[in-house]
C-alpha cells in the first residue's frame, strides 16, 4: 500500500510539473523510481532500465494532458511539431536501444552530468543572441534527432532539453513549454517501443512489460494525467524570471540527490 501511494503521489507532482514547465515529468520520475525500486528490492542490474522505461510509458499519458491543456491557450506552435517529430522518432529508438547495452551505473551518471548541465545554463540566465531563430527543416530534424537520442536515454520526455533549445533559438518562453509538451508525445510513444521491445528477452520481476513496470506506470500516469492541466495554468499566471528558475532549482535538487546515491 506505501509504494502504491508513492507513485500516486509521484504522478501527482510530475503532472503538475509537465503542464508548468513543457516537460514529461521524467526529470523527476526517473530518480524517484529508482529509489522506490530499490526499496522493493527489484533486480539492481535493471532498476534504472525499468525506471527509464516506466517513466517514458507514464509520459505518454501525461504529455498528451499537458499538451491539450496548452493547445488551447494558443501556444504550441504545431509547424515546429511536425517538422521536428522525424527526426524525435529516429532519435528515440536508438537512444533506447544504446540504453539497453549500459550498465544502470553508467546511465544514472549521464543523468547527473544532464542535469548539472541544464540547471546551470539556466540559473546562470544565458540568453541567446538577438537575432537567433529557429532553423530551417533539415536542422529541425537533425535537432530532433539528438533531443530524442538524449531523452530517451536518460527516460525523459525531452522538455528539459527542448525548452533551453527554444528559448536559446528566441522562441517565447510560454510558446518554447507548449511545444515541448506537445513534442513529449512522440518521443514518449517511441522510445516506450523501444524499452519494451529491448526488455523482452530480459529476465525482469512479474508484471513487467519490456522494461515497463506496470505497477508503477498505473500508479504514476493515473494521476499526472489529472493534474497536467492544474500545472500548465500556473506556467500562465507565473512571470517568465520564476518559471526559470524553479527549473533550474529543481534540476540540482534531482541531480544532487542521484549523485550521493552512486557513493
Amino acid at each position: 500500500m506505501t509504494v502504491w501511494l508513492l507513485y500516486i503521489a509521484l504522478g501527482a507532482i510530475a503532472g503538475i510539473l509537465a503542464g508548468l514547465l513543457g516537460l514529461g515529468g521524467g526529470i523527476i520520475i526517473v530518480p524517484v523510481l529508482t529509489f522506490i525500486f530499490t526499496s522493493q528490492h527489484l533486480p539492481e542490474t535493471h532498476i534504472l532500465h525499468l525506471a527509464l522505461g516506466t517513466s517514458l510509458a507514464s509520459i505518454i499519458f501525461t504529455s498528451v494532458s499537458s499538451l491539450r491543456a496548452h493547445h488551447k491557450r494558443g501556444v504550441v506552435d504545431w509547424s515546429v511539431v511536425k517538422l521536428i517529430s522525424p527526426g524525435i522518432v529516429l532519435g528515440t529508438f536508438i537512444g533506447s536501444w544504446v540504453a539497453a547495452q549500459l550498465s544502470s551505473r553508467i546511465l544514472k551518471v549521464s543523468f547527473v552530468i544532464f542535469l548539472f548541465y541544464v540547471a546551470t545554463q539556466m540559473l546562470l540566465n544565458i540568453k541567446p543572441k538577438p537575432h537567433r531563430q529557429l532553423p530551417g527543416q533539415g536542422a529541425l530534424l537533425g535537432s530532433g534527432a539528438v533531443i530524442g537520442a538524449v531523452s530517451s536515454l536518460i527516460g525523459i520526455g525531452g522538455g528539459s532539453m527542448s525548452v533551453p533549445f527554444f528559448i536559446w533559438c528566441n522562441v517565447a518562453m510560454h510558446r518554447a513549454i507548449g511545444t515541448s509538451a506537445a513534442i513529449g508525445f512522440p518521443i514518449a510513444l517511441a522510445g516506450t517501443a523501444g524499452y519494451i521491445f529491448n526488455g523482452m528477452s530480459v529476465n525482469l520481476p512479474p508484471y513487467s512489460l519490456g522494461f515497463v513496470y506496470l505497477p508503477a506506470l498505473i500508479g504514476v500516469s493515473g494521476t499526472s494525467i489529472l493534474t497536467a492541466p492544474l500545472g500548465a495554468k500556473l506556467a500562465h499566471n507565473l512571470p517568465v524570471a520564476r518559471l526559470k528558475k524553479i527549473f533550474a532549482l529543481l534540476l540540482l535538487a534531482m541531480g544532487i540527490k542521484m549523485l550521493l546515491s552512486l557513493f
